[in-house]
């Protein structure tokens, strides 16, 4: 049985640019982006954001501003699924904020072992691994404050291979293209 995730991933990149936008703005406009977030899961068409540029295999996705914010929230997203399950997907997420912090953000389907976290590998160098945040009614997420040696790293590097776990035995590594990705990120500025 083979299952179409894009719906579920569309999804997640929308609901992640409003979690986003939530960080970005006051508590109002958290509650607000966070009622958008749930609006999201119900209706995915709803709330994705408009994809302003492709990079290789990475999308620009923006969203309008949340309120009393000036600026549209943008991120780098791309959404794959496992070689060999289908059923298995990540969405992986990428955001720049204003004060040059910058985020990456690993959803992944729920049913996940927590503890493990998110592994990442780039081009087989052991990058090191990340908690998850989370769990929604829709994913688990992993969030990590990104520093300039592990940016250059995406930028220069090709495959990523972030590593879930759905048992202490079963690690399953699913690989992430980074072509385009330096391209993509110089466009969120």
């Amino acid at each position: 049985m083979s299952l179409n995730l894009r719906p579920l991933f569309s999804c997640l990149a929308a609901i992640a640019l409003c979690l986003a936008a939530a960080m970005a703005g006051s508590s109002s406009a958290m509650a607000q982006a966070t009622a958008k977030a749930d609006d999201t899961a119900s209706d995915p068409k709803s709330a994705d954001g408009a994809v302003r540029a492709q990079h290789g295999d990475w999308q620009v996705v923006c969203k309008p501003p949340p309120p009393g914010a000036k600026n549209e929230v943008c991120a780098l997203v791309q959404s794959v699924t496992a070689e060999d399950r289908t059923n298995v997907g990540l969405t992986i997420y990428f955001q720049k904020f204003a004060n040059g912090t910058q985020v990456l953000r690993v959803f992944a389907p729920l049913g996940v072992l927590l503890p493990p976290g998110v592994g990442l590998k780039i081009d087989g160098t052991d990058v090191g691994h990340a908690p998850f945040h989370r769990c929604q009614t829709f994913a688990c997420y992993a969030q990590v404050t990104v520093d300039e040696k592990l940016v250059e790293q995406l930028k220069t590097g090709k495959t990523a291979i972030f590593i879930i776990f759905q048992t202490e035995e079963a690690g399953i590594g699913i690989p992430i293209s980074l072509a385009g990705f330096g391209d993509a990120a110089a466009d969120l500025n």
